[in-house]
């Protein structure tokens, strides 16, 4: 029986206007929640992305604010932007597209933006936050999605074994954090491309991620039946017959896996949409933090 599809573009459609509700109750309140992409160069994908993030926050009835440095901007230069975005207080949430140009240290930028405004949840006070199940830190966006998934999917997660492939900060390791917290209860195993003989820990997963950048790494003699399977990996792959030229081409052999799992992500259209969905929440989120702070009634001075 072929597994069912989870459909991540109709589950981020619903939660980007849950996130327009929320955006308007804000307005309403006096706030109206920003989130601000940095953008050092002319990478053609980034810049694809950076549009699709700030048509979402129209969309949303947020503000977007868009910073695109030159390519050749110094540390000193790209510094100077993020330190302004941080004390910007109409900004909520900022982060700063990746890649940067070969001479910026990503760590660096990164870890200068506030935690504060962190909607991607990569800074370190947001990763260990993250690592000891902390409320008030932010998740990545990816990692993130895949939970509510699961939990709009009605996938049961509580005493389940998740196996991930892939040890990435941006949704590996946060991902095992998040499945291993009191509440979901996964057992989590996690491995990587160059794991010995992938394959056995696979065929043991409940719950297989994906998430490595390999075309067809995961094959269906791979996948318990039974088991639910979110695809992460989005490469192009070359195809003179396809309109395009190429196709978008995820790690699992979706054709072959379907046929064994009880639900899989497609791709495109299963975690990718949910990236942007999460994003406006956690700038939301962030934005009802800094409406709070401000405010916060003093407490009366007792007589």
């Amino acid at each position: 029986m072929a597994a069912r599809i989870i459909d991540g573009a109709a589950v981020a459609r619903d939660i980007r206007a849950e996130a327009a509700a929320e955006v308007a109750q804000l307005r309403a309140e006096g706030t109206v929640p920003g989130l601000a992409v940095v953008l050092v160069g002319n990478d053609p994908a980034s810049e694809v992305y950076v549009r699709s993030k700030t048509r979402a926050c129209h969309e949303a009835g947020m503000h977007s604010r868009l910073v695109q440095l030159p390519a050749q901007s110094t540390a000193d230069e790209l510094f100077g932007t993020i330190d302004g975005l941080n004390a910007d207080p109409g900004i909520h949430g900022m982060l700063v597209q990746l890649p940067l140009p070969p001479h910026l240290n990503p760590k660096l930028f990164l870890e200068r933006v506030s935690p504060a405004k962190d909607v991607d949840g990569f800074h370190p006070m947001n990763v260990g936050r993250a690592f000891v199940g902390d409320p008030n830190g932010f998740v990545p966006a990816t990692p993130e999605g895949i939970m509510e998934l699961l939990r709009r999917e009605r996938i049961d997660t509580h005493g389940k074994h998740a196996v991930i492939v892939g040890r990435s900060l941006i949704v590996s390791k946060p991902l095992a954090s998040l499945l291993m917290a009191p509440g979901p209860n996964a057992t989590v195993t996690l491995c990587h491309r160059h794991t010995a003989d992938l394959a056995q820990h696979t065929r043991m997963a409940d719950i297989l991620v994906v998430a490595v950048g390999k075309p067809g790494l995961i094959t269906g003699d791979m996948v318990k039946p039974g088991a639910a399977v979110f695809d992460v990996g989005v490469t192009r792959v070359d195809d003179p017959a396809a309109p395009k030229g190429y196709l978008i081409r995820g790690d699992v052999d979706f054709d072959a896996v379907s046929q064994v799992a009880s639900a899989i992500t497609p791709v495109p259209g299963g975690v990718g949409p949910m990236t942007i969905a999460m994003l406006l929440r956690n700038t939301i989120t962030a934005a009802r933090r800094a409406h709070d702070r401000t405010h916060r009634r003093t407490p009366a001075v007792a007589r």
